[in-house]
């Protein structure tokens, strides 16, 4: 078995979050595959094996297996298109299914339908904490993005500031942050900024997988949208996440936002071979 190597959400041939691409006739045991994911250092690895209604897949970090990851399922879904022509894939993770449809033309791309979303508000305790942990005061947050847990396959603690410049000074204890994100059961901590109603700015806190930031984080970007239709912001039914800047990696991902509540959102990228 061979792993390809791809960064997801990549903007005009360069950036993108590079992820693990296994195809297997049948999945590793999960020792092994955490074995890899750990060998192949990237912030998430996607196993699949084919079944009778598309591909049972899994996903791990260096650190750990997680529910669900937005970048190795597209760069999976340009996998797929390469291998097995354009077309609509159906997933089976863990809990649930999603699809992602891949195409492999002039340049790789895929979009994903994502698992339901949901999002509640953040309790008063686990706020204080997060602002101790990346030094940050009440006076940053906007308030038009209220601090909230959101989900969409995974679960994630998304923090919203007022100013660009904040953003990019973003800094965090590893242990603490991995311990944090460990007792609350979240894949990643979203810090993100409003440049307009549709075009946002974000980073991820990654230490629960090993990964001190991912540079692009599609289940992150799949809730928020959940979140932002949630709270009534004025999305327009689409919106554009720029996340991966700070770290000399961009990416560009698009989430695209139905109006029913709770729905499953369409979240969309570029990928590349590395």
């Amino acid at each position: 078995m061979s792993i390809d190597r791809l960064a997801a959400f990549s903007i005009a041939g360069a950036g993108g979050n590079p992820a693990g691409v296994m195809l297997c006739e049948v999945l590793p045991p999960a020792d092994e595959m955490q074995r890899i994911a750990h060998e192949v250092g990237y912030s998430e690895t996607v196993f699949a094996e084919p079944n009778q209604d598309g591909w049972r897949v899994r996903y791990f970090a260096p650190a750990m297996e997680v529910p669900f990851c937005g970048h190795a399922t597209i760069a999976l879904g340009a996998v797929l298109a390469r291998s097995k022509g354009d077309g609509i894939f159906v997933l089976q993770l863990n809990e649930g299914s999603v699809t992602v449809e891949g195409k492999a033309g002039a340049s790789l791309s895929a979009t994903l339908q994502s698992p339901p979303t949901r999002s509640m508000s953040c309790p008063r305790d686990l706020l204080g904490a997060a602002l101790e942990l990346f030094s940050l005061a009440h006076g940053d947050l906007d308030q038009g993005l209220p601090p909230a847990i959101v989900e969409a396959g995974a679960r994630h603690l998304v923090l919203g500031l007022k100013r660009r410049e904040r953003l990019s000074t973003m800094e965090y204890e590893f242990d603490a942050g991995a311990a944090l994100m460990r007792a609350h059961g979240f894949a990643t901590i979203a810090l993100v900024q409003a440049e307009t109603h549709i075009r946002f700015h974000a980073r991820n806190a990654f230490a629960a997988g090993g990964v001190k930031e991912d540079p692009a984080t599609g289940a992150a970007a799949a809730a928020l949208g959940g979140y932002l239709r949630d709270i009534g912001w004025k999305h327009a039914g689409r919106i554009e996440i720029i996340q991966g800047e700070d770290m000399g990696q961009p990416c560009r991902l698009v989430v695209e936002i139905p109006a029913q509540t709770g729905s499953s959102v369409r979240l969309s990228g570029e990928a590349r071979l590395l």
